[in-house]
């Protein structure tokens, strides 16, 4: 499984002693992964599992030990369109994982978004680009999304209400996961 993201938004309302969050992968942002290895997401590639209304999970850092909500308890809705994965949740702060996560996301520690996901056999494309790679996923299945710290897309950002986005970007610093290595 691989996990990437890309510049989103995520917004968290309280209402009626839930949350609802609502959230945005765009489809179409290259980003650099590491050196020379670019990779964008194309649009719709998700949408196999999406559409076949398969199920899918919202959790805390790649962690099914820390679900958020998925579509099989009803309370995650994905809506594919051409120019984004569009993510809407119901968040019950019953858990401690999930008051963990929003009193995070509160204080601005968590603010990446970050699918996680196996690429098909015939859903890459690899291009040469002088000394650089790009791969761009045409077709992979989605399994889950997660807020995370860190996502493997340095530019990801989970934009909330009242929070500025910034341009500064970590240096690389190696393969965040192990999956997260790719061939030519």
């Amino acid at each position: 499984m691989l996990w990437g993201a890309s510049i989103g938004a995520l917004e968290l309302r309280s209402e009626g002693g839930g949350t609802r969050l609502s959230a945005t992968f765009p489809y179409g942002a290259e980003t650099e992964l590491a050196p020379g290895r670019r990779e964008v997401i194309a649009a719709r590639a998700f949408a196999d599992r999406i559409e076949a209304g398969e199920d899918v999970h919202l959790l805390v850092a790649h962690s099914y030990d820390r679900p958020l909500a998925s579509r099989a308890a009803g309370n995650l809705t994905l809506t594919d369109t051409d120019d984004a994965l569009r993510i809407e949740a119901r968040i019950d702060a019953g858990t401690s994982w999930a008051r963990d996560f929003l009193a995070a996301h509160a204080s601005g520690l968590i603010r990446g978004l970050s699918p996680g996901f196996r690429v098909q056999s015939d859903g890459e494309r690899i291009e040469r680009r002088g000394a650089d790679v790009l791969r761009t996923i045409t077709r992979a299945a989605l399994f889950e999304i997660s807020a995370v710290t860190r996502p493997a897309y340095p530019s990801a950002q989970i934009e909330a209400r009242a929070w500025e986005t910034h341009q500064d970007r970590q240096p690389y610093r190696g393969a965040i996961h192990p999956l997260n290595r790719w061939r030519l």
